[in-house]
């Protein structure tokens, strides 16, 4: 069978060490009440919108545990006595504090009901401290298995970083544990050993010596913020600096990375600026000048945590050294710099609502890839790298996972979301209006968070025409689109199997040695006056299967 098939994509193989790995496998469709506390709007979230936070934390290596308090400002959108807060075990709330008074609350697994004595009127701004502490989850396998890690340098200090996506931030410190709502600000006050720095997020406000010999460092966003991408880094840190000239003015770049480093990251961090250039084309300004721009060196991979995205890709390119996809552009630059920081934009710039809608980070920070080359190498050579991608795309479950219950989708929202992405460039056929379309995102969904409808929306009508079918068959459904197709009595049969229902998407095939755009669909068209000697083979840029059914 694999004669006849004129397969556009590559085998599908088990994936191959991508961040991907280990984090999106699916839960078995059993779910519980801690899935839906931790994945759900829930009644004593809704009722609340969380518009600061002051996390103000010790973080001590000698016993590996984290305490201090957060400071939540919210406003009151409806009346309610009853308010959710997230923290997982092993950690604990001590107290909770409000106007003076010490609040009672519950615990349920990973989430704590605290009861409120003052009335919550709407409209209303109210504040409340938690006073929090314990030994947070060891990272296994950061960042895929997350939590802390508690590591040390050549040199025998500690090494400390944060890693929470999909687990939740409510790993290491108590918030509202849901990405719809996102802080207005936040303030972080680190503190940490005298000989170690403390580097988070937004800008560095101050440090203050303490009297015990440690230092505080109290780092400031002043942009919204997703709760996973709140970080924390705790090294013997050394940093420098740099300004990109962007579209919005002089963007401030700081890098942080370990003393024994820093003639490495040097010569490798070139690639932020080059990145930014690329994005800033692509995408639109970099979402957060006010807050700059940071890479920090991490015990782990790396993540996207805005505005102080984390490295750890030993100072080389590609993937740890290898290329995803087997073309050799993926050597052309360090894998974590590009797409971490492509996060900036499909991440913490636009958010998914609920983690089933991860694709939006996800694919089109993948696809993010394929543009940089593209950007640097020429047109040819990032359409290279994104088919080189196919050969990891496993079609084992949708991209979109269950909503309401914390639940992410099939890990090929990365190589598969990129080529959907890539496909979907080529029913565009205009690349002016695709970058328009990539930019349009980023200043219409500005700092906010999405689901998929919207960006489905979005997209449908800046394109001009019903993409529900598309996204339906990409997005909800793990079977490729198959071009089935004859030749009989000097004429070309074809149709779409293999599909959902309405899919009829255009595609661009060689019939005969010329190009032609042919729009099938689920039944037979025919096509008159082909050559008494047809062929016909699938533009490569498609996402789709062949089958001549004559053979």
């Amino acid at each position: 069978m694999k004669k006849q098939l004129g397969i556009i994509f590559f085998s599908l193989l088990a994936f191959n060490g991508v961040r991907a790995q280990g984090l999106l496998t699916a839960k078995e469709n059993t779910f519980t009440r801690q899935d839906t506390l931790r994945g759900s709007i829930t009644k004593e979230r809704e009722w609340w919108d969380v518009k600061k936070y002051h996390l103000d934390i010790k973080v001590n290596p000698v016993d590996s545990t984290i305490t201090g308090s957060n400071t939540i400002g919210y406003k009151v959108l409806k009346e309610y006595s009853l308010m959710q807060i997230d923290l997982q075990t092993p950690m604990e709330i001590y107290k909770v504090i409000q106007d003076g008074k010490e609040l009672k609350h519950k615990r349920e697994g990973n989430a704590f009901f605290i009861e409120l004595v003052a009335a919550q009127k709407v409209g209303s701004i109210k504040e409340l401290i938690i006073f929090y502490g314990g030994k947070p989850k060891v990272a296994i396998n950061p960042p895929w298995d997350g939590g802390i890690t508690w590591r040390k340098d050549s040199s025998g200090k500690s090494f400390i970083g944060s890693s929470c996506q999909g687990l939740g931030a409510s790993v290491w410190w108590p918030n509202k544990d849901h990405m719809y709502d996102e802080v207005d600000n936040m303030l972080m006050s680190i503190n940490a050993p005298k000989d170690l720095m403390a580097v988070s997020n937004g800008r560095l406000q101050s440090v203050k010596q303490m009297k015990d010999g440690t230092k505080t460092y109290n780092w400031y966003v002043s942009n919204p913020i997703n709760n996973y991408g709140v970080n924390i880094n705790i090294g013997d840190y050394v940093s420098f600096s740099e300004k990109f000239k962007g579209e919005k003015g002089n963007l401030d770049c700081t890098y942080y990375v370990l003393r024994e480093n820093l003639a490495k990251a040097k010569k490798q961090f070139k690639d932020a600026p080059r990145m930014l250039k690329a994005f800033e084309h692509w995408f639109g300004p970099y979402p957060f000048y006010e807050d700059s721009y940071k890479l920090v060196e991490a015990p782990y991979l790396g993540m996207e945590h805005q505005s102080s995205v984390t490295y750890g890709n030993g100072f080389e390119n590609g993937y740890l050294g290898r290329d995803l996809s087997g073309t050799g552009w993926g050597l052309k630059f360090d894998f974590i710099i590009i797409h971490e920081s492509g996060h900036e934009w499909f991440a913490n710039n636009i958010t998914y609502k609920d983690i089933a809608d991860m694709w939006i980070h996800e694919s089109f920070t993948n696809y993010s890839e394929s543009l940089f080359v593209e950007y640097y190498y020429g047109k040819q050579a990032g359409y290279e790298y994104v088919k080189g991608l196919r050969k990891s795309i496993n079609n084992d479950i949708p991209i979109i996972g269950k909503y309401d219950v914390n639940n992410e989708g099939s890990a090929d929202m990365y190589y598969k979301g990129s080529n959907v992405l890539h496909t979907l460039r080529q029913i565009v056929n205009n690349d002016e209006k695709w970058r328009a379309i990539l930019r349009g995102l980023n200043s219409t969904f500005y700092h906010q968070t999405v689901t998929t409808k919207q960006i489905e929306e979005y997209i449908s009508k800046e394109v001009g025409m019903d993409l529900n079918p598309f996204f339906n068959q990409y997005l909800r459904d793990t079977r490729i689109p198959t071009l089935e197709y004859f030749f009989k009595n000097n004429a070309l049969g074809y149709r779409w199997t293999n599909s959902v229902m309405g899919f009829n998407m255009l595609i661009k095939v060689m019939l005969n040695g010329k190009e032609q755009l042919l729009k099938p669909t689920s039944d037979w068209s025919t096509l008159a006056a082909v050559s008494s000697q047809p062929s016909l083979t699938v533009d490569s840029n498609f996402y789709v299967a062949s089958i001549n059914i004559t053979d």
